[in-house]
């Protein structure tokens, strides 16, 4: 008989004192049947590494191509592990140590995603920066990460340059260049002849599995950009919970264009997951025009893309715009985030490319994936509409995730599809805290993590985000949502983009003001854009009136940046009733 604790022992369930093993049963003593359990399970570490080493050990002959400045570049997943292995022995020759801090200022191409790897697994953070964000920002970003080393992409350059004298902790720049031209030793080091002077083999440290493994820090749309650290953990357990069905259902045939920047929210983990699942990666680079993607998609056979609506939106019109020039053939998902997803692009892409959009939020905060809105099969007899309203929603919590919305008094409100409050979240890659921030006690609350969104849950589940709690239309007491009046008019034929903000009343407190892009060469006056709304929002819900605008200012990340409008028209004058 094997010893007790052993392998050989499978516990199915415990009555009274008893272990019932393998269909038998055997009094043991309570306090050893404890530290029993605790020996059936290995203590084995949720670490990036364990990616890297399947990628290396079963992915081998997949592909990971990148749109350079000079080209197409092609290789696959066993060249990139051992690239991935040399980076690490380069960074580790450099003095970088566990715990420090490694900096990327770089697009998405194959060396931004070799850097994803190799810094973590050898026990350093991966710090993503935003390369669209003002410089003030970008230095206090640097500065307040503590970063040791950064590597730079050679087109980034003259923007590093102008924030470089104000960095206080850089010791090493990194520059990667495509043209093959060596590096100018004044401005930083060589990545290519880094990598060629290191050696091949690396040995990998064993980690704790919370170890911080990323970090990056918010878009600072108000105040300072706030610091998210991941630990590989976290990343481990949104990787897994993320190639589920009910989630991004990725899988090793697919291969995914990340249109979402590495540098906003981990690229919404899709490295990550291409990497655990071993599928095919394609890194667009820079060009992120709808003439510079559509070919991509469709030379490479594109299954999977990411992007935000402003992005997705534009490929979609482009596409409009010149039919059949490229086939959209293979795309089987189109996963949109960030912001809301209006109706007409979701229906649209569904239409002309047999395509449903997967609506999906999350924040850096929550390493992204916060929910996703895949239908229940227990609504394949809805009426189509019914469906289709749903799919516009922001679906379920991902699995693991806790949601609750709550009232400014601090009452949690029903799920019942009509009450509204700040959505809360909790979750194992949810983050407890930022780093070194004083604001960390005004955004948690007994253990959940306020977002900022306002949504509504209905019974079934479903979130529905109403708006941000900075961009929601306080109009004599009541909410107005700006993103459903968004959504509503750009349902109109000759609308291309539209943007609802509150703008003081002295009666109401607030009013909508909606600032519509037309679509180029469309007319539209306010009165039609007022009798077009009607009956698809409430009476009071409707603007106090509409400006027309030239386009919808964006933030970093391409959302709609509503506090350059709420400035713009802070002043603006109501027509009188």
């Amino acid at each position: 008989m094997a010893p007790r604790g052993s392998s050989h022992w499978s516990t199915r369930a415990r009555l009274g004192g008893r272990l019932f093993c393998n269909g038998a049963s055997r009094s043991i003593d309570p306090l050893f049947f404890g530290d029993a359990m605790l020996g059936l399970m290995m203590d084995y570490p949720l670490t990036l590494t364990t990616f890297l080493e399947r990628a290396r050990r079963f992915h081998g002959k997949k592909e990971i191509v990148s749109r350079t400045a000079t080209g197409i570049h092609r290789y696959t997943y066993k060249d990139y592990v051992q690239r991935v292995d040399r980076l690490a022995g380069a960074l580790k020759m450099l003095g970088v140590n566990q715990g420090d801090r490694v900096a990327t200022f770089a697009w998405n191409s194959f060396r931004h995603f070799e850097i994803y790897f190799a810094v973590p697994c050898m026990g350093a953070v991966t710090h993503t920066v935003n390369a669209r964000l003002y410089h003030d920002q970008l230095a206090y970003i640097f500065n307040h990460a503590g970063d040791r080393v950064v590597f730079v992409d050679a087109s980034l350059l003259p923007v590093f340059e102008k924030i470089r004298p104000q960095l206080k902790t850089i010791q090493h720049v990194i520059v990667m260049a495509d043209d093959g031209k060596p590096v100018d030793p004044k401005v930083g080091l060589d990545y290519e002849a880094l990598l060629a002077d290191a050696p091949a083999h690396f040995d990998y440290p064993v980690l704790d599995e919370r170890t911080a493994s990323g970090m990056c820090y918010t878009s600072g749309t108000t105040g300072h950009p706030k610091a998210v650290v991941y630990s590989h953990r976290a990343i481990v357990l949104h990787t897994l919970a993320a190639a589920t069905t009910g989630l991004l259902g990725i899988e090793e045939g697919d291969t995914i264009l990340s249109i979402v920047p590495m540098f906003h929210a981990n690229a919404w983990g899709l490295p990550y997951t291409a990497m655990m699942v071993g599928a095919k990666m394609v890194w667009p680079g820079p060009f992120l025009q709808p003439a510079d993607l559509a070919p991509l998609i469709e030379q490479e056979r594109v299954t999977c893309i990411g992007g935000v609506p402003t992005i997705i939106g534009a490929l979609y019109q482009y596409l409009k715009q010149a039919p059949g020039k490229h086939s959209m053939s293979s795309l089987r998902r189109v996963i949109v985030g960030g912001s809301a997803c209006p109706p007409n692009l979701m229906m649209g892409f569904k239409n002309d490319f047999g395509v449903w959009i997967t609506h999906a939020w999350g924040m850096t905060e929550t390493t992204p994936l916060g929910s996703v809105c895949v239908l229940k099969s227990t609504f394949a007899g809805l009426p189509p509409e019914d469906q289709f309203r749903i799919r516009l929603t922001q679906g379920l919590p991902s699995p693991l995730v806790e949601a609750r919305i709550m009232s400014e008094a601090g009452q949690e409100l029903p799920w019942d599809g009509v009450a509204f409050g700040e959505l809360q979240v909790r979750g194992p890659w949810v983050i407890s805290a930022y780093f070194d921030d004083p604001r960390n006690a005004e955004c948690f609350q007994d253990g959940w993590f306020r977002t900022g969104d306002v949504a509504t849950i209905d019974g079934e589940g479903f979130i529905q985000l109403v708006d941000r709690t900075k961009d929601v239309v306080k109009s004599g007491g009541e909410w107005i949502s700006s993103v459903e009046l968004e959504n509503a008019i750009m349902l109109h034929p000759d609308v291309q983009e539209a943007a609802v903000i509150g703008v003081y009343h002295p009666k109401w407190q607030e009013r909508p003001l909606a600032c519509v892009v037309p679509k180029e060469g469309a007319t539209l006056t306010s009165a039609m854009i007022l009798e077009f709304l009607k009956g698809k929002v409430a009476t009071w819900w409707l603007p106090n009136d509409v400006v027309f605008i030239e386009g919808v200012p964006k933030t970093s990340v391409g959302k709609f940046d509503k506090k350059v409008l709420r400035e713009r028209f802070k002043a603006h004058p109501w027509p009188e009733a």
